[in-house]
């Protein structure tokens, strides 16, 4: 199977809906399995989900012509069925402008960035799912079906680049560790 993961805003949906249906896959929102199997819990501004349920539901309903998308699928898609995993990343400067266009609190939003900035995502994908397996593409300013290209290119053609991305520089030469990081 193969797996679209990211934090939130950096395209994910959009990217995996255009993707399955452009190469036919059966496309999974493991965000959507959740809540139709009531596996979520709402805690104050953020959903809880039991990881662990989710993980036998996925175990038993995912084929190998899967495409799975979600911030959740490193931590619940065991490594061995798994392809190829593709992190989408976005910079955090434009997923803050996202951020306040969804209207996310303070507290999310900076959670989130931070999360982007140090790659969290990413690295949790790699120590889970291996780093042979594991890619990430930069999606600021790109659109959707440029990014769809690239993966399709990583999914059929078998081309193995993936893109540098070092936000923690970036923000440490603009010095903007206070706005991101105010603790």
């Amino acid at each position: 199977m193969k797996i679209i993961t990211g934090n939130p805003g950096t395209g994910k949906h959009t990217v995996a809906r255009m993707l399955a249906k452009k190469l036919q896959l059966e496309l999974f929102d493991i965000n959507k399995m959740a809540i139709d199997e009531g596996m979520v819990e709402k805690n104050n501004q953020t959903l809880d989900v039991d990881v662990q349920k989710l993980k036998k539901i996925l175990n038993k309903t995912t084929s190998s012509n899967a495409l799975l998308v979600g911030h959740l699928a490193p931590y619940v898609i065991p490594k061995n069925k798994v392809e190829i995993a593709i992190v989408l990343r976005r910079s955090p400067y434009s997923l803050e402008h996202a951020y306040r266009k969804r209207g996310y609190t303070k507290k999310k939003s900076i959670e989130n960035l931070g999360s982007e900035i140090i790659g969290v995502t990413y690295y949790d994908t790699i120590k889970n799912i291996g780093r042979k397996k594991t890619f990430q593409l930069d999606t600021t300013n790109k659109s959707a079906s440029s990014i769809v290209k690239k993966i399709e290119s990583l999914f059929v053609k078998n081309k193995k680049e993936d893109d540098n991305i070092d936000w923690l520089e970036m923000v440490s030469k603009k010095r903007d560790w206070s706005r991101f990081f105010p603790y």
